[in-house]
């Protein structure tokens, strides 16, 4: 299976060893990332620096003309990626014969939500999530349109890979965190991670639901959760429970739909922007009413849309079945297996999981992530590569 390595710029900036270092994994290709959200990142093995502290979401390379005078507009890197630090290091991997595809962070930027707060998604007790930008609202989507279509085709890249190309939520790996005091499965995720900002509002009484007995349903459903007191038959069947088959069933065709043409909307300008051949993957989960990094989606509907998608299976492989029992020829199922030990990945367990994932429908793989692995999790990837 053609497999490929994440990568951030800063893991090759500045480092003269790592393209070399990264093509003997055994790797085929790259994934790097072009737009990417805050975070802190080791290094472990560059010769200037062993911490990156990317401050804010940004574009990792200058942002185009097509910005002039808007309000949502994407961010410049700072010290972290300056410049063209995408452009930089993809040509390094080229060179070191890699083929380069990018990788674009879409629906997750706290900045913007900090200097746009009326972007976020509000919850239905009017709390706001600024790392979630709303996508029903389209200033938004326009911002996500385009932001898909620059960062996604830059010069040289064969394809593309879009992350948090959906609704986002309550769930988030923020500062500090502390929310963890009260567990909570998907479905009351789910309610939690419903959006009562203007547009969503609009939405829900245009289909015959009126927002605030919505928003009070929601609250009343919770508040057992709060007092310790609420089992939950979790998934949808659980959202069933809590808010009525009817209301629940209103509130998934309106974030659906939006989530849809959303995708929709931002595959196309990916795909008029760039040249022929251009390969245009999701990150996905198959359960439409999920949200964060891994979007929701139908799988039909998405493999109608994209080239394929890229499927979390480091717990498991099973996420990938709903992809694959569409029959859809040609359609990359690509499994995303983390080969950090420290972030909970078993890279000496790659060989089986991969054969597993293969068995299961995937065509490819994706090793997350090899800048932050450490030496000895590298060698177990190119042991498992090189034993195919």
């Amino acid at each position: 299976m053609r497999t490929s390595a994440f990568v951030y710029p800063w893991d090759v900036n500045g480092d003269p060893a790592a393209p070399a270092r990264i093509a003997g994994l055994g790797v085929a290709q790259v994934t790097l990332a072009a737009a990417y959200h805050s975070t802190r990142a080791l290094t472990p093995r560059h010769p200037r620096h062993r911490v990156v502290t990317a401050e804010h979401a940004a574009v990792l390379y200058p942002p185009g003309s097509r910005w002039e005078g808007r309000t949502l507009r994407p961010y410049p890197a700072g010290d972290w990626a300056p410049g063209d630090a995408y452009g930089e290091a993809a040509a390094a991997l080229a060179q070191a014969g890699l083929d380069v595809h990018t990788w674009v962070v879409l629906a997750h930027n706290s900045r913007l939500g900090a200097e746009h707060p009326d972007t976020s998604v509000v919850n239905a007790y009017g709390d706001r999530y600024p790392w979630a930008p709303c996508i029903a609202q389209p200033a938004t989507r326009a911002y996500l349109v385009d932001l898909a279509a620059e960062a996604a085709v830059r010069p040289g890249a064969c394809g593309t890979e879009l992350e948090s190309l959906g609704w986002y939520g309550l769930a988030h790996l923020h500062a500090h965190d502390k929310i963890a005091g009260v567990g909570l499965e998907d479905a009351w995720q789910y309610l939690m991670s419903l959006c009562f900002c203007p547009d969503c509002r609009a939405g829900y009484g245009e289909r015959g639901l009126d927002p605030e007995e919505l928003a009070d349903a929601v609250r009343t459903a919770l508040e057992p959760v709060w007092r310790g007191a609420a089992p939950s038959d979790g998934g949808w069947a659980g959202v069933e429970k809590l808010l009525g088959e009817t209301t629940a069933a209103v509130t998934r065709a309106w974030r659906d739909d939006t989530a849809r043409t959303l995708q929709e909307a931002a595959v196309a300008a990916v795909r008029a922007a760039a040249p022929a051949g251009f390969q245009v993957l999701l990150h996905a989960d198959p359960d439409s009413h999920h949200c964060g990094a891994n979007a929701g989606v139908d799988p039909a509907h998405i493999l109608s849309v994209a080239d394929g998608v890229v499927v979390p299976c480091t717990g498991g492989a099973g996420l990938l079945t709903p992809f694959a029992e569409q029959g859809r020829a040609g359609a990359v199922l690509a499994a995303n297996l983390t080969v950090v030990s420290g972030m909970g990945g078993r890279p000496d367990t790659l060989a089986r999981d991969a054969g597993r994932a293969r068995d299961l429908g995937a065509t490819e793989l994706r090793l997350y992530h090899a800048g932050l692995a450490s030496d000895g999790d590298l060698a177990a990837v190119r042991s498992a590569l090189a034993g195919r």
